[in-house]
């Protein structure tokens, strides 16, 4: 099965720009909730590892929103928002929202679509 590449343009597009306004928030307000969550895992260098939250939340999605390293800022995406389920969200996955929706359905998607660029032959 063949998907156009228009398909995977869009979703690029798409899933670059809903990122990054995750990412202007963290310009606006500091990466400390990033911080926080380091510090209560016992994460050493977390003073440094924090700012990779802008590298998936900034850089990775203007890589996406440009069409540059599309893979790549794709599977970035994906480990990035696969770790933010397995330390931040981890609670919550067995759990619905409060519209009876997947209450890590939104991290999911963003996962998805990473994993569906990084597999594209874009």
């Amino acid at each position: 099965m063949k998907i156009e590449l228009g398909a995977l343009r869009f979703l690029s597009i798409g899933l670059g720009f809903l990122l990054l306004f995750h990412g202007l928030d963290k310009l606006a307000h500091g990466t400390w909730g990033a911080y926080k969550v380091l510090d209560d895992l016992g994460i050493p260098f977390k003073e440094y590892l924090r700012y990779v939250v802008f590298a998936g939340e900034i850089v990775a999605p203007l890589f996406l929103v440009f069409g540059q390293f599309t893979r790549l800022a794709g599977g970035f995406i994906a480990v990035y928002m696969f770790l933010i389920i397995l330390f931040v969200q981890h609670e919550k996955v067995f759990t619905l929202g409060q519209h009876g929706g997947w209450a890590i359905e939104l991290p999911v998607l963003y996962m998805l679509g990473g994993i569906t660029l990084f597999l594209s032959k874009e």
